[in-house]
């Protein structure tokens, strides 16, 4: 599904070059690596969102896995490292990808990935950006270009909290939703540039 506007690109512009053109710029590099990671059926993988993420922050290297406690919103969550960390967040990245012994909804798989980056928070800044880059990843692998990610970009969750997950997944849903009305409301056949 491939809707007449690309949403992403268009949010990151408009959000992200708001804040600052250079951290567009590096989303906009880390967006397009992203698309061409899925559209090959790369397996979601620290190394993969590590490739992603020296655009992201415009670094010569790609960033290392953190190597000490994390805290994010303004320290009220703290997230724990241990010699295995690296290994479960490869783990649960692996189910991002379809599988028909455990078929899992694409937004369930999509906001599942999301949260993982969020809550295993594996650099040391950019974790938000890095987790948005993970979601679209996996819609991208499934031929998927959403036309607005508003909700997607303008939401807080907690890491305790049990509904975040089911809120994400609707919200990726909401938008799924609507590029397939806007895709079918004349908009069929136009193909968006993915050139950024």
């Amino acid at each position: 599904m491939v809707p007449a506007r690309d949403g992403v690109v268009e949010d990151i512009r408009a959000f992200d070059g708001a804040i600052d053109s250079a951290r567009a710029e590096g989303l906009l590099a880390a967006l397009q690596l992203a698309r061409i990671d899925a559209a090959r059926g790369a397996s979601l993988t620290f190394e993969l969102l590590q490739g992603w993420q020296r655009h992201v922050l415009r670094a010569l290297q790609p960033p290392l896995f953190r190597s000490s406690p994390a805290f994010a919103k303004g320290g009220r969550e703290r997230f724990g490292i241990g010699p295995d960390t690296r290994i479960r967040l490869n783990a649960c990245l692996a189910e991002s990808m379809y599988d028909s012994a455990r078929p899992l909804s694409l937004s369930a798989r999509a906001a599942r990935a999301y949260l993982d980056v969020c809550f295993f928070h594996p650099f040391g800044d950019g974790n938000a950006r890095a987790a948005f880059l993970a979601l679209i990843f996996v819609l991208a692998r499934e031929g998927i270009t959403l036309d607005n990610v508003s909700l997607l970009r303008r939401v807080r969750f907690q890491a305790d909290d049990p509904q975040d997950p089911l809120i994400l997944s609707r919200y990726i849903n909401f938008h799924l939703s609507g590029t397939r009305r806007a895709s079918s409301n004349g908009c069929r056949g136009q193909k968006i540039n993915h050139t950024l």
